[in-house]
């Protein structure tokens, strides 16, 4: 398995110190959060998308995957959800990244940086139905691209076998699943249940710790709760050999400590996992 680490725990960094930290610390990619506050967004121009991809190929870093904030089972008209998509698949096909992420958001679903507009009565049924056909008309797109679309098990479809119900009825190969192992948790899904419903689908899996579900501050991986050793396990024993990405939410919480100081010890706490696993 290949090990990255996400820039939602570097806030606003600008991408040479990234890509510093990547190859200083030994991660052989990175997922880039994909917001206008950070240095990577789909508003950039064509210049300074070749100038982004320069940067990491020369440093012989890969970009994982971009982490964007399109939620595919919100209510409302399919057209700029679609859109949204769309921006984010040719910013990703211009960086060389082949994935991008996007949330499922039904219901009352979202993300720290989300307002709380959302349409009072979507029930599940169609939630779900929205964010297969959304997603069934993304993959089109995204084929023609050659990026893929991962459906993170986040928020309103935070198990494996939630998001299974959206991924199944697309039955497309450019539409996947991330698995963030917090949320299966949270969901209270045991990590072989995940694997098990993800496992067709899966593109690369979230990694991170915390110290109990009521406290959801990022920590050192291995300092917290969640069942990292037995997701490495289950992934090794399945001969799953994709990639692990730390995803250390520093952005959504100011307290935790910086990631800068942390990551040549997470890197090594996966190495070791991925070498007791073997």
């Amino acid at each position: 398995m290949k090990l990255a680490f996400s820039t939602l725990g570097v806030p606003g960094l600008p991408i040479s110190d990234v890509v510093r930290l990547a190859a200083t610390h030994g991660y052989h990619g990175v997922e880039l959060r994909t917001h206008p506050e950070e240095p990577v967004h789909t508003g950039l121009d064509l210049t300074a998308r070749a100038d982004v991809a320069a940067e990491f190929k020369t440093a012989g870093v890969e970009i994982l995957g971009l982490a964007g904030y399109v939620r595919v089972a919100a209510p409302g008209d399919d057209g700029p959800v679609l859109a949204e998509i769309r921006e984010l698949l040719e910013l990703a096909r211009d960086l060389g990244a082949p994935f991008i992420r996007v949330f499922p958001g039904g219901g009352s679903g979202r993300t720290p940086d989300q307002a709380s507009d959302q349409t009072p009565g979507q029930t599940p049924e169609e939630a779900d139905a929205t964010a297969a056909r959304r997603l069934g008309t993304a993959a089109e797109y995204a084929a023609d691209l050659g990026v893929r679309i991962l459906l993170e098990t986040h928020d309103s479809h935070r198990t494996g076998a939630d998001a299974i119900r959206v991924l199944g009825p697309v039955g497309h190969r450019q539409a996947g699943a991330l698995w963030d192992v917090m949320h299966t948790w949270l969901g209270g899904e045991q990590p072989s249940a995940s694997y098990a419903a993800l496992s067709p689908f899966l593109g690369y899996v979230q990694v991170k710790d915390i110290a109990s579900a009521d406290d959801t501050t990022p920590l050192a991986l291995g300092a917290g709760v969640l069942p990292l050793t037995e997701c490495v396990d289950l992934l090794s024993r399945e001969g799953w050999d994709g990639w692990l990405c730390w995803e250390y939410e520093k952005r959504w919480y100011e307290s935790a400590a910086p990631l800068e100081g942390l990551l040549g010890g997470g890197r090594e706490y996966l190495a070791r996992l991925l070498n007791d696993a073997a």
